[in-house]
Order: structure tokens, then sequence, then C-alpha cells
């Protein structure tokens, strides 16, 4: 599971770069296969709950039969009763033992007048047999975000640790 976290951190830091400037994300799934490499595929459809729907499609039947894949789209998320912009990141590891975590990372919007901000990541959901190394899970995560040059330094530079 700690190689899919780590490509969901890539790709959680792309998307972090797509919305900073303020726009919506087109939802995205990023995947890896030992025999297809890394890639990613936007699902762009005239409705962003469209696309996200496709995303959840595509990741549950995993046609590409790939070892791990990561889905990012925007969303809402509340937390301590404050609504905040997040991007959800499903990351999923289709070996044996399969596993799906969900995240959320709450971020400000760059049309808010504070300016645009990312937060701290929030863990949604597990599923998956015992319990999971949240820490190994976040080491891997965040070496992940690193080694996205670009949005990396956008997350560095926006983080804000209120939330």
């Amino acid at each position: 599971m700690q190689r899919a976290v780590e490509l969901a951190g890539f790709y959680a830091a792309h998307a972090i770069w797509c919305v900073s400037d303020g726009e919506a994300l087109v939802p995205m799934l990023g995947q890896e296969s030992p025999t297809q490499g890394r890639n990613m595929i936007r699902f762009a459809l005239d409705r962003l709950e469209d696309g996200v729907k496709r995303g959840q499609d595509h990741l549950r039947s995993n046609p590409e039969r790939c070892e791990r894949a990561a889905l990012v789209y925007d969303g809402y998320i509340t937390v301590a009763s404050d609504r905040s912009d997040a991007l959800f990141i499903v990351i999923r590891s289709y070996v044996d033992p399969g596993a799906t975590l969900t995240m959320a990372i709450p971020y400000r919007n760059a049309s808010d007048p504070q300016g645009f901000a990312v937060h701290r990541p929030k863990i949604v959901d597990w599923q998956g047999s015992g319990q999971p190394d949240y820490i190994a899970l976040t080491e891997a995560f965040f070496r992940g975000v690193e080694s996205h040059e670009k949005g990396a330094a956008v997350w560095n530079a926006a983080l804000h640790e209120s939330i």
C-alpha cells in the first residue's frame, strides 16, 4: 500500500498545483503498473460530478489491470463545523492484499481574500485487512508530494496548519 500512497502523493501535489490559481480540478486518475509504467487519465466531462463518477467507475473496474491507482477530485469537507474546499484522493492497491485509503486535503481557494492555502491531509476512510501503519503511509504520501517538483513548491509555499 505504501507504493500506492506514494503515487497518490505525486498526483495530489499535481492537483494542488492545478487548483492554486482558483480553477476547479478536472477529476484525474493516476495509475501505475510494471508493464505500462505511470500514466494519468483526466475525466473532463460537462459536469465535474459526472467526471468523478466516471473516475470512480474506472478505479473500481481497473481495466488496465494496474497494481495501484489514485483518483483525485475536487469537493468539500467539513472539519470542526467549518466547510472547506478539499481535494479527495481515493488510493487503491490492487495487489495482494488489496486495500483502499481515502484522504482529503482541505485548502483555501485562491479567490479567498486571504489567498490560496493548503491544510494538513486528513484520513477519511480505510478499507483493508488489519490496522494500517498511518505513520509509514503519511511518510510515503509526502515522499510522493516531494517528487512532484512544481506541485511540492506550491504546496510548501501555501502550507497553512490551521485546519
